[in-house]
């Protein structure tokens, strides 16, 4: 069992930033896809990014685009979820995943294997 630990989550005004960590004290993370996902309250989880395990290709959600970077430090164990511009809408729990392909990305989250237990990000208007 992988355990992934969030970290970083808070209350921001609109226009603001933040980043996310997940840390996942495994010799075998660098070996997985990781993935961040986010579930507002009465919403269903949403796919927000996702990075390779060699960082060569990453994917995000188009609402997202542009203000989100998603970043791994294999070194560290940790991948990172940059959020600039934020926006009230953003508001969720703030997951994140890892998957044992690590070549592939997936904007499905029964396609990872392993899950944090979530950060709260409230955006404030």
């Amino acid at each position: 069992q992988v355990q992934l630990e969030e970290s970083g989550g808070a209350l921001v005004q609109a226009g603001g930033s933040l980043r996310l960590s997940c840390a996942a004290p495994e010799r075998t993370f660098s070996s997985y896809a990781m993935g961040w996902f986010r579930q507002a309250p009465g919403e269903e989880r949403e796919f927000v990014a996702a990075i390779t395990s060699s960082s060569g290709n990453t994917n995000y959600a188009d609402s997202v685009k542009g203000r989100f970077t998603i970043s791994r430090d294999n070194a560290k164990n940790t991948v990172y979820l940059q959020m600039n511009s934020l926006k009230p809408e953003d508001t969720a729990v703030y997951y994140c995943a890892a998957r044992v392909n690590g070549n592939y990305l997936s904007t499905l989250a029964k396609r990872y294997d392993y899950w944090g237990q979530g950060t709260q990000v409230t955006v404030s208007s």
